[in-house]
C-alpha cells in the first residue's frame, strides 16, 4: 500500500504586468520577489535564486538549533552564509557556517555533518521532482 503524502508547505506566486514583480503568498505571510534593475526588474524584493538559498539558510538554522536543543549542546546563535554560484552550464551552492558559543571540535564537527542532512539540504541534493499541470 503506498504511503499517504504529507503537504510540508504551500505557497502561491502571481505576476501581473509589472516587470517582474511577483507577489508570494506563503500561509499566512506575504512576500514580494523580483529581479535586479540590471535584469529588468525593480529590485522590489529577493531575486528567486535568493529565496533558495534563504530557504536552505533558514533550514540549516534551524535544524542545528533544534539539534542543539535535544542535545543541550551550548550553542548561542548559528550564522549561515550562502552563495548560488555558476560556471557554465555548472552550479553549485557554497554554504559557510559560524557558530557561537562553547562548543568543542567534536560537537562543531557534527553540527557541520548535520547541516550536510537538513530537510531543505537533501531537497536540493536530491533533485525533487516538479510535476506541472494547467488549470
Amino acid at each position: 500500500m503506498a504511503e499517504a503524502s504529507t503537504l510540508v508547505a504551500k505557497t502561491k506566486a502571481s505576476i501581473g504586468t509589472t516587470d517582474y514583480a511577483v507577489s508570494i503568498q506563503a500561509g499566512h505571510h506575504a512576500l514580494v520577489a523580483d529581479e535586479h534593475a540590471a535584469l529588468g526588474g525593480k529590485d522590489a524584493g529577493p531575486a528567486p535564486f535568493a529565496l533558495l538559498l534563504s530557504g536552505l539558510g533558514a533550514c540549516t538554522a534551524i535544524t542545528l538549533r533544534m539539534y542543539a536543543k535535544r542535545k543541550e549542546w551550548p550553542l548561542e546563535a548559528v550564522d549561515v552564509d550562502l552563495r548560488y554560484l555558476k560556471t557554465g552550464d555548472a552550479a553549485r551552492i557554497e554554504r559557510f557556517l559560524t557558530l557561537k558559543g562553547p562548543l568543542t571540535d567534536e560537537q562543531k564537527v557534527r553540527f557541520a555533518d548535520i547541516a550536510e542532512r537538513t530537510p531543505v539540504t537533501l531537497a536540493i541534493k536530491g533533485g525533487v521532482p516538479i510535476k506541472t499541470e494547467l488549470r
